[in-house]
């Protein structure tokens, strides 16, 4: 049994004290710190799972040797059927195909699992809609996507073979997500893909976040301090550090507010004026033309103009200033110019950084600081490079590609299948099924991979030199059993202190 399933099985519908949530901090009704919880969690182990119609996308090999995602879609009704497979699909190739996952991807299978749902979309307000699994908003902003039921999806999880990482999709245009035991995403054409990437990382390496405005920051990609970096081995330059990059964060805010035409938005913040560059990020949802909403800093118009494509789904923007902020007070402020969007445009996020004149945006592996909700200050590996910090990005850090290696190969063996035949002078052969990687795989990916092969007699110590790094051995007549020991290189590994990428096992031979 994978860890996922095995944590599936344990917590049944305690997802929440496990989940990763961007942007805010959120443990539902249950937490499985509280022994009257536990009881009630372990009720609701009961739960029937709902039927599924599971459907391959991509399948790389036996879900016994495989890692295995699987979307169950929230809020497709019977009728929509095809919208969910086409949905799905098309996460899957987005996710999949030349980046983000594309290296590990013969590690993965991904399947669809269709369950109809008496309503479509997804629940706002608090309040899920008649749906499998109980998608809902805790208002209508768009961040984090909730499940009402996770005792059916574990339920679901747990009914089939094919479930190591469940992904509920909601069937919903807007932006939104979660992650943890279950991973949350939506079929927003403008961000679906880049919400599942940044969850599926939280799911699966187990890190936190490298944006700004979080709570949590732990994992391959967080440092306390820079007395305690666990990418050392990732550093573009070792000779340079440790070098904290030199920024400030003057202002952060999440206000995810309506705007109107009467009354503009506006906060004061202050600025020490002794760095050299500044930056505005902000993020807005509703807001469909560049003259629709003024962004000014001082009362002088920054220059934002929409994402022309996004329509009105929630976009991030980074309006970049190269000139120092001067010492004292400013005031950010967003004026809705379209009464027509009343109601609608909404105000997500605004954040302000402020760079010193040796801060190196180039995209190297260092110390970069992050600074939580509290602006307490933390420490991670890239500028914005990964798309932990920045949700436009389809790519991990280093640290991050590394962990996901790990993560993912920690279940599996590396081989495969192994296949004895009985020779007519009594020996044996033998044949082992790698996994494809290396100089198996059908898709060559751009970095470096090696296989390392040594197979053993009777003498588990003595290696067979004749047959290194051959994937057949042909074992003697008079040998009862024979050892394997696999081992997988590849460059974006540096560390592996736990030997995930080594498999040795010993044999009988089965024609003795």
């Amino acid at each position: 049994m994978s860890t996922i399933k095995y944590l599936l099985a344990a917590v049944a519908a305690a997802p929440f004290a496990l989940g990763q949530f961007c942007e805010h901090q959120w443990e539902g009704a249950f937490s499985a710190d509280n022994a009257d919880n536990i009881r009630k969690l372990q009720e609701r182990q009961n739960t029937a799972a709902p039927d599924l119609e599971i459907l391959p996308l991509i399948v790389n090999g036996p879900s016994s040797n495989r890692v295995d995602f699987i979307f169950l879609g929230d809020g497709y009704t019977a009728e929509q059927r095809d919208k969910f497979i086409a949905d799905a699909t098309s996460l899957t190739t987005n996710i999949t195909s030349g980046q983000t996952f594309a290296d590990v991807l013969p590690l993965m299978n991904f399947w669809a699992g269709f369950t109809p749902s008496a309503q479509s979309g997804v629940g706002v307000g608090g309040r899920p809609l008649d749906t499998v699994y109980g998608l809902y908003r805790d208002g209508t902003e768009l961040r984090g996507v909730y499940y009402a039921k996770p005792e059916v999806a574990s339920a679901a999880c747990r009914s089939t073979d094919t479930c190591d990482y469940p992904i509920l999709l909601g069937n919903d245009p807007y932006y939104g997500g979660l992650g943890g035991t279950f991973t949350v995403t939506t079929a927003s054409p403008g961000n679906g893909a880049s919400v599942l990437r940044h969850e599926l990382g939280h799911s699966i390496i187990g890190v936190g976040e490298e944006y700004d405005g979080g709570s949590v920051y732990r994992g391959v990609n967080a440092a306390q301090s820079a007395n305690s970096i666990p990418w050392k081995q990732w550093y573009t330059d070792p000779a340079t550090e440790p070098n904290i990059q030199r920024t400030n964060m003057p202002f952060q805010a999440y206000p995810w507010t309506l705007l109107n035409t009467t009354r503009r938005w506006q906060a004061t913040f202050n600025s020490a004026g002794t760095y050299d560059t500044h930056l505005l990020q902000f993020s807005v949802s509703g807001v469909t033309a560049s003259t629709d909403l003024l962004v000014e800093i001082d009362g002088k118009d920054v220059g934002w103009e929409v994402n022309p494509v996004i329509g009105v789904d929630r976009w991030i923007y980074n309006i970049n200033f190269e000139e120092a902020l001067s010492p004292g007070q400013h005031v950010l402020s967003f004026t809705l110019r379209n009464k027509a969007l009343e109601g609608k445009a909404q105000l997500c996020n605004a954040e302000v950084l402020e760079y010193g004149e040796t801060y190196d945006f180039e995209e190297f592996h260092g110390i970069f600081p992050t600074f939580s909700a509290s602006n307490r200050t933390t420490y991670r590996p890239t500028n914005r490079l990964c798309l932990m910090r920045t949700m436009q990005s389809v790519d991990f850090c280093d640290a991050c590609m590394e962990g996901l290696w790990l993560s993912l190969m920690n279940p599996l063996s590396l081989i495969d299948n192994i296949t004895q035949a009985a020779q007519p002078d009594g020996s044996t052969n033998v044949t082992v099924d790698l996994l494809p990687l290396a100089q198996f795989r059908q898709v060559p990916n751009a970095h470096a991979e090696a296989y390392t092969v040594f197979w053993y007699g009777e003498d588990e110590d003595v290696v067979l030199d004749e047959f290194t790094n051959k994937t057949s051995a042909l074992i003697d007549s008079s040998t009862t059993e024979f050892g394997v020991e696999v081992r997988f290189w590849t460059e974006q590994v540096r560390v592996d202190n736990n030997q995930v990428l080594v498999f040795k096992e010993r044999y009988s031979v089965e024609s003795k």
